[in-house]
Order: structure tokens, then sequence, then C-alpha cells
């Protein structure tokens, strides 16, 4: 990858997260992440919704690096949980970044429970020295499964079967997800952006 490719950071430490959002950028910029800068501040995400999250993210590591910053604040909403686990989808088991136990309690939660429907929910902000650009948002419908299928993907899609599929995202693989996920449907409102600023 040339190193005259415009930087963009990615506001996370998730390496799963970096992956997919580097998979669909392509080629144009160079996608790097917080554990490209050791010395990046941990961003305490205290907001009450998605956007006020990732706008935390986004300005604060923004002020912190060189180039545009794009941060990303989603997570799943079920229907029958008035929206849980919503923006506490990380630590929804109680021990932050714990898939197993996140989906463990889900189960939990949704045990004899018929009505299944749920989302993946996607907001992403970009900003570049300090100062807010744009922010996007995306979802992708689907239901929570009985039990968890599939080896591939993280967090809750071995759970979570998209709309008009019956496997889950964790069998569907990234192509499929990548192209129907909450992720990619607003990454791709990103890129458009980006594009038109070009």
């Amino acid at each position: 990858m040339s190193a005259d490719l415009p930087v963009l950071v990615i506001a996370t430490r998730n390496a799963h997260k970096t992956q997919e959002i580097r998979e669909m950028i392509g080629t144009r910029y160079m996608v790097l992440d917080a554990n490209d800068f050791p010395n990046l501040p941990s961003v305490e995400e205290t907001g009450t919704t998605f956007l006020e999250n990732a706008t935390l993210k986004a300005q604060a590591i923004s002020r912190e690096v060189t180039g545009l910053v794009l941060s990303d604040d989603s997570g799943l909403e079920v229907d029958a949980l008035r929206g849980a686990p919503g923006v506490w989808s990380s630590s929804f088991g109680g021990e932050d970044g714990n898939h197993a136990k996140n989906n463990a309690r889900l189960m939990r939660e949704l045990e004899g429970q018929t009505e299944r429907s749920a989302r993946f929910r996607c907001t992403m902000v970009l900003a570049e020295n300090g100062q807010v650009l744009a922010d996007f948002s995306g979802t992708v419908e689907g239901r929570i499964l009985d039990a968890p299928f599939g080896a591939g993907g993280f967090g809750y899609d071995p759970l979570f079967a998209p709309e008009g599929h019956d496997r889950s995202f964790a069998e569907l693989g990234p192509e499929v997800k990548n192209a129907l996920s909450h992720r990619g449907r607003t990454l791709a409102q990103v890129v458009a952006w980006l594009e038109s600023e070009e």
C-alpha cells in the first residue's frame, strides 16, 4: 500500500471492526486504527445514543492524530427487550467485549420468547482536528435465532439472521455480511461522502 495515500484513522482498538471497514473502504485510503497509535487516550463512551458515543470518540481522537478520523458506535436492538442491549451491546453480559457472555445473556433474556425481531444499528462520525464533518447511520433488520450458528464474524453475529436469510451472519461469510450489514450500509454513505469531497 502506497505511503502517499490519505490516512483514515478508525477510532477503535477492535481489530475485527477495523478489518471489516478496511475491506469495504478498499485501497483509496491507508486505513489505520487506535492500535497504530499506542499513546492515544481511551475515550469514555458516556453517551446514551450511538450518535453521542460516536461523536465523543471522533472528536477526541481527531484532536490527537493528523488526518481524517472515522468513529463508529453500533449495537443490537431487540424489540422484545424494548431496544436493549442498544448502546450497551458490548457489555450486555457484564464484561465489556466478552462476546460469549453477551450472547449467553441474550439467549437467557429471550428464552421462551416468540417475538425475535431485531436490528443492528450503526452510526459513524467523520471528524478532523476535533471538528465533526458529517455523520451517517444505517440499519439491517433481522431476527434472533434460537441458538448460535457459524464460526465467522464476531459479537452477536452467530445469533442474528438478516432479513431474507435463514442463516446467521456468522454463517453467511464476510462478503455477504459486508453487503448487507448495518456497518456496510453506513460505510457506503461514508465512501460516497468522501468521494464527493475529492
